[in-house]
């Protein structure tokens, strides 16, 4: 309970959330009366995985991929394909969301680029900024559903299982969460009047658009069907992933220059100092409430209270919904992940299935108050305060929550393809 204590008490007075875990993980070995010197072999153990490079070349694979012209690319290929429908600007912004999501696995890259180039479209066309906004907050996170997904990636490690199955397992889910925006998105643009493109595309159009976007469309595909074939793992993929996103943006795109370049190297150096950090002293803290016997504890009493399935997973889902409109994406993995994964076994819980499920309920938290950093970034580019986006954000989150009902509890929307293509 003094461990709790001081972890909440790191949160309340503004400490970053990995360093709360490194204090309060020290405060814990002192307790245990165990040497100072096991903090830095934790930490040392947490973060030497060679899965974890996986995370800075993927980062880096997105952000060059970002600066090298691709998001124009696939918005414009996403106006040929859906442009045309009722609140055709919105679909526009949910599929090129989506498909730069299969490229960067990020959902504050996706913001960040689609919500620079539609949400001035969109406003134009006579969109609510507040929807408009908003609709580049929850699109975007789709971004880490979908493969390569970091904090997919992130629980492959901790799990130690297969990072493969999480990547296809993420496939159906983040294409549901798509399709709901897509529908709300028609729905409120037949009452509202949203328009998109004037006329459907013509064949022309759609192949011009597509061939210009051909490069950026076939990488996931090329990425996954190396992992698949057995061609390189998941870590060496994301080697892959950086060095044709070189050769695209350098060679054929001819839009990444020696200072994006640098550029692009600070801003993934950076996120993975971040995840590394809390991963590292995340090591240290589920160490010690490991010695404490805490999460057994915890299991033990859960699963001698609770006796279903059903309420096991609705508790997971509302206990990730809540601090996930706190606590970042990352650190909410490497938190709760070892005590579900206690629990999964008495419950039946295939571990991809979890995997998934913790994924998209923080992805949603990422687009919901008070932290909610993708609605930050689309504030920050739409101008509008996030007071103002509320009224339109809900629609979109009981879209997204919908989703998450149907893969909580038909967990072949999950399991499905990992069995499929790996068995």
């Amino acid at each position: 309970m003094t461990l709790l204590t001081v972890l909440i008490l790191c949160f309340i007075i503004g400490v970053p959330i990995g360093f709360s875990l490194g204090i309060a993980g020290t405060f814990g070995i002192m307790q245990l009366g165990a040497p100072l010197m096991v903090v830095v072999q934790r930490m040392y153990s947490g973060i030497d995985s060679i899965p974890l490079i996986a995370v800075l070349l993927f980062t880096l694979a997105g952000a060059l991929m970002l600066k090298g012209g691709i998001a124009t690319r696939l918005v414009h290929f996403s106006d040929t394909l859906v442009g045309h429908m009722p609140g055709g600007m919105a679909m526009v912004t949910v599929v090129g969301s989506m498909f730069f999501g299969l490229i960067t696995g990020s959902a504050i890259a996706a913001t960040a680029a689609i919500g620079s180039i539609m949400l001035p479209v969109m406003i134009q066309k006579g969109y609510h900024k507040s929807f408009a906004a908003c609709l580049c907050s929850t699109s975007g996170s789709i971004g880490p559903i979908l493969p390569p997904s970091i904090p997919l990636l992130v629980f492959g490690v901790i799990a130690n299982t297969s990072i493969a199955r999480l990547f296809l397992g993420g496939v159906i889910p983040g294409i549901l969460m798509g399709i709901a925006l897509m529908i709300l998105s028609y729905i409120l643009g037949k009452k509202r009047g949203y328009i998109g493109r004037e006329k459907r595309a013509t064949r022309r159009e759609i192949f011009n658009a597509f061939k210009d976007a051909i490069w950026a469309l076939i990488m996931p595909f090329f990425i996954m069907g190396g992992i698949l074939s057995g061609a390189f793992t998941p870590t060496e993929s994301a080697a892959v992933a950086v060095a044709y996103a070189i050769l695209v943006s350098v060679f054929i795109y001819k839009e990444l220059t020696l200072r994006l370049f640098v550029e692009s190297l600070f801003e993934a150096s950076k996120t993975t100092g971040t995840v590394l950090i809390v991963v590292g002293f995340a090591s240290v803290f589920t160490w010690v409430i490991t010695m404490m016997m805490i999460p057994q504890t915890i299991a033990a009493f859960l699963a001698d209270t609770i006796q279903s399935r059903f309420m096991m997973l609705l508790l997971i889902n509302i206990i990730l919904l809540i601090v996930g409109t706190s606590i970042d994406t990352i650190s909410c993995i490497v938190i709760f992940a070892p005590l579900f994964l206690t629990l999964a076994p008495a419950f039946d819980i295939d571990v991809v299935h979890l995997g998934v499920l913790m994924a998209v309920n923080l992805t949603i938290g990422m687009c919901t108050p008070p932290l909610g950093v993708c609605l930050f970034v689309s504030s920050n580019i739409s101008g509008i305060p996030l007071t103002e986006m509320f009224k339109d954000l809900w629609q979109q989150i009981i879209a997204l929550l919908i989703v998450l009902i149907i893969i909580t509890y038909m967990p072949w929307t999950v399991t499905w393809l990992p069995n499929l293509l790996i068995g």
